[in-house]
């Protein structure tokens, strides 16, 4: 047996497992990040010299607006993402995002304002999700991969761009374990851009 015959079986068999495993009439389960992790004690006083700033709402691929769960199966076809069929996010990764990186620079001590509260900061992050995925390296192990673009305007002028990737391994190949491995993605990611927020100068 060649070695594409044996990944397109293998992969015909992880499709199955993942994405119709489950008996007809099994209710779907949903996924969000969990709680926020701990915070570390030491980053606080330089976090907070972020200051106010307005978090934008997170956008990305069309995907991450529905609350559906993707993986794929990099040994087999990394271009095709497919869907699992008996879990879901609660809400859509975007938002997701969105209330993860926001609650976690207030954390860091730095004061989170929306969109609608242009007049309290001339400061506004925007950021744009370049990868959110569950990729599969063999049948039995997976990895949650982030990509996200941040970019910092004051007065309407860009100041600073920079794109954070992070990854973290799934303790099981599964639905489960995807969503846990990209909440630590993302936690990753967002500790690498508070102290990037902090790093950059301040508004003159």
């Amino acid at each position: 047996m060649t070695t594409t015959i044996r990944n397109a079986l293998l992969a015909g068999a992880m499709a199955v497992a993942l994405g119709a495993c489950a008996s007809k009439g099994q209710p779907t389960a949903q996924y969000d990040f969990g709680p926020l992790p701990a915070t570390n004690a030491a980053s606080a006083p330089a976090s907070a010299s972020i200051g106010a700033i307005i978090v934008a709402d997170v956008t990305g691929p069309a995907a991450l607006d529905t609350e559906r769960m993707y993986y794929r199966l990099l040994y087999a076809d990394a271009r095709q993402s497919r869907p699992y069929a008996y879990n879901q996010w609660v809400s859509t990764p975007a938002q997701l995002l969105t209330q993860r990186i926001k609650a976690r620079i207030g954390q860091a001590g730095a004061q989170v304002l929306s969109t609608t509260d242009a007049a309290a900061s001339a400061t506004v992050l925007r950021m744009e999700v370049v990868d959110f995925a569950q990729n599969f390296d063999t049948t039995t192990s997976s990895n949650g991969v982030l990509s996200l673009r941040a970019s910092v305007f004051r007065n309407h002028r860009l100041v600073e761009q920079k794109t954070f990737t992070r990854s973290a391994p799934a303790g099981s190949a599964d639905a489960a374990g995807g969503a846990r491995a990209l909440a630590d993605a993302s936690d990753a990611v967002a500790s690498d851009l508070i102290a990037w927020l902090a790093a950059l100068p301040p508004s003159k």
